[in-house]
């Protein structure tokens, strides 16, 4: 992989324990025999193979279960970057299906808790506090990205370009033009498996039977979505303080500017802040945009809304030109409605107001789902009875069996073929859920051109289409 920028120095390990000496240039130990290494990467491209050259292969169960009585040199070797509670949930599921040899966090006590974990490093894994000593170990097959939304492109790329298979949270991007990055890195390293947390799209008697329901023209013609994805809190002035000495700051902070630490800047509370994240706008919108934008088919490239009117937001602190005039609260925007119109016709309300889910309005009906429910007179009256079965779902998962979120991922690095998840509807999904934000931070209307991907119109909205990292932060461009 490439050697790291100038600037950005090794931030060391921080306290953290590991099994082996490796350091930035060392020549890496590794946790497998070079020959159980060879089997186990030859099993792999093997079954994708021959998944490729016969067009299908019979479906496994691709399960814990099944992963677990492999051979050891056969199961996936794989590192977990960012180990906080979601980086820690994500890597017990992970733990299913291979084995973790390493584990990496900014902060070195969440780093040696992972390490520790009996469903996680074992208490064998190596710890480091630089994901590039991860990416640089030729035994890992396997990548799970789980740190702070503007962190994720950077890693996943390097790791695509590392030769790995990646597993990332959403939402995957932090601006526009990142979405148009990690699709173009994807294209060129397309060897490589990718799947994106929103584990809503394996939701088969929830979301999948609303999605299906939208497609086969059971609700008419769809008129109006409203998604409800909740408001972020308020919160602040907080006061700045030292940071903890098992936390990196400087490096936490990544390609964001530096600013003095304050507590709630950092681990969950980061996504209250536009510097890191997008608020509710891309947190539950990664779900709920994402699975809207799936229903009416509006996730190909070149897709998605025309025009976004942002004029009906309200944010905690005091805005001018689209930027927070204080550096001490929470900044996402708690209240708002934005209007999202699409060429077709199709208006996609993105609102903090009402139940959390997707109301599907269409001319003949229409139906609300959430995770904990599906309700509406379709579904009380069953319109999809025998119209909803094994085949739609095998359709919706892109030629593969329904089953666990995990369980897809791990059977596409097996099997080949994309999962169902993947970063190019993703994207899509994301393309909305950014430009929400960007109209509600000016508080007006912008207009948005699907195929050249470009906010027009509006020399000042446009500036919001990507950020400025720090010098030594930069995203590779593939």
């Amino acid at each position: 992989m490439n050697s790291e920028p100038a600037a950005w120095k090794d931030p060391g390990n921080h306290g953290l324990k590991s099994n082996s000496t490796m350091g930035w240039t060392m020549t890496v130990k590794q946790t497998t025999t070079n020959q159980g290494q060879q089997n186990r990467r030859n099993f792999l491209k093997t079954t994708a193979a021959t998944a490729a050259v016969a067009g299908s292969i019979p479906y496994f169960a691709w399960n814990e279960k099944a992963f677990a009585n492999q051979d050891k040199n056969d199961r996936p070797v794989i590192g977990c970057i960012g180990v906080g509670s979601m980086g820690s949930g994500d890597a017990r599921g992970h733990n299913g299906f291979g084995d973790i040899v390493a584990v990496c966090d900014a902060d070195s006590g969440r780093a040696e808790k992972a390490r520790l974990d009996k469903n996680i490093g074992k208490g064998k894994a190596d710890a480091y506090a630089d994901y590039r000593k991860v990416l640089d170990r030729s035994d890992i097959d396997v990548v799970s990205v789980v740190t702070p939304d503007h962190w994720h492109v950077k890693i996943a790329i390097e790791a695509l370009q590392a030769g790995k298979h990646v597993f990332c949270q959403k939402p995957l991007t932090l601006t526009l033009e990142e979405n148009q990055l990690i699709r173009n890195a994807c294209n060129k390293y397309n060897k490589q498996v990718f799947l994106v947390g929103t584990q809503q799209r394996s939701s088969r008697d929830k979301f999948l039977r609303a999605i299906n329901m939208v497609q086969k023209g059971l609700l008419g013609d769809i008129q109006k979505i409203t998604v409800g994805i909740g408001g972020g809190p308020r919160g602040g002035p907080f006061s700045t303080s030292t940071p903890p000495k098992e936390l990196n700051w400087d490096y936490w902070l990544g390609q964001a500017p530096k600013v003095d630490y304050i507590d709630k800047r950092c681990h969950y509370q980061f996504r209250w802040w536009y510097e890191y994240s997008g608020g509710k706008f891309t947190d539950w919108g990664a779900h709920h945009v994402d699975i809207a934008t799936w229903a009416i088919g509006e996730d190909k490239e070149g897709m998605g809304p025309v025009e976004i009117d942002g004029s009906d937001a309200k944010h905690p602190v005091p805005y001018e030109d689209g930027y927070t005039t204080v550096a001490d609260s929470y900044n996402t925007s708690h209240d708002y409605a934005v209007n999202c119109k699409f060429a077709s016709g199709v208006q996609m309300i993105v609102t903090s107001r009402g139940d959390n889910g997707i109301l599907f309005e269409g001319t003949k009906g229409r139906i609300f789902v959430s995770r904990g429910k599906i309700t509406g007179t379709p579904i009380e009256q069953k319109w999809d009875d025998g119209k909803f079965d094994a085949s739609d779902l095998t359709r919706l998962y892109k030629d593969k069996p329904a089953e666990g979120h995990k369980n897809n991922f791990y059977r596409c690095i097996r099997e080949g073929g994309q999962t169902v998840s993947d970063v190019f509807s993703h994207v899509q999904a994301m393309n909305t859920c950014h430009l929400s934000a960007i109209a509600a931070r000016l508080g007006r209307t912008i207009k948005w051109d699907p195929k050249e991907e470009q906010i027009v119109g509006d020399d000042q909205a446009a500036t919001f289409f990507a950020r400025t990292p720090r010098k030594g932060f930069e995203i590779p461009v593939v």
